[in-house]
């Protein structure tokens, strides 16, 4: 495999580009208990954005893990998980927001995964109406058999990751979760990398459309 692109993302940061189909997208923990919100759209068609309901329904199961296929909403294959070291990551809890934080912790937040979303889909044209319930990769969120859930704090190794292959040409978008009212980044939000790999026999045919990471606070 080539690598085509390599990025340290900051502590808080939102990152987004169009990985081609067949590409290889890796997302490192590097520090570990760090939560990445990640979202991810059909390339040519933004409004097929990811399901969780069809990704849950599909595979019977409410973790994404290794082999996990992402379904969009019209049930297209948007990205496989083909390297995962964690196990399972968390598809229901959402992600951090002004109003989730105000609702569970009472406090006024402006640092969120909410508006990160919503800064760098603007860059693609892209409003509110684009952001949808999303998976938390390295979040943990047992759902117990009455039916409670919540974040635990667990102990992640550094350098944990999870790659996903591009099904179709894909738009992925990603929070570096600034949350530190919750255990998910061990209150104490730190970088990831993100890298993009392509099989040689690939590599001389197209290259994947780098976007602004948008990165700030």
């Amino acid at each position: 495999m080539q690598t085509i692109h390599d990025e340290i993302v900051p502590a808080k940061a939102p990152w987004s580009q169009v990985i081609a189909a067949g590409d290889i997208l890796k997302i490192t923990d590097l520090e570990g208990q760090q939560a990445v919100d990640f979202l991810c759209y059909d390339a040519n068609d933004t409004g097929d954005r990811y399901s969780t309901m069809n990704t849950i329904k599909v595979q019977g199961n409410v973790y994404i893990g290794l082999d996990t296929v992402l379904y969009s909403d019209s049930g297209k294959a948007l990205m496989t998980v083909v390297e995962d070291t964690i196990g399972k990551h968390d598809t229901i809890y959402g992600c951090c927001s002004t109003a989730n934080n105000r609702l569970r912790y009472d406090v006024e937040t402006t640092e969120t995964c909410y508006a990160n979303f919503e800064r760098i889909l603007s860059g693609h044209g892209m409003g509110k109406e684009a952001i949808v319930s999303n998976v938390n990769w390295f979040m943990s969120v047992p759902v117990l058999p009455d039916g409670s859930a919540g974040i635990t704090q667990t102990e992640l190794q550094p350098n944990s990751f999870v790659s996903l292959r591009a099904e179709t040409d894909v738009l992925a978008v990603l929070s570096n979760c600034p949350e530190i009212h919750n255990p998910c980044n061990g209150y104490n939000p730190t970088p990831i990398k993100v890298t993009v790999l392509r099989d040689d026999a690939h590599a001389d045919h197209r290259e994947s459309e780098i976007l602004p990471a948008a990165f700030g606070k």
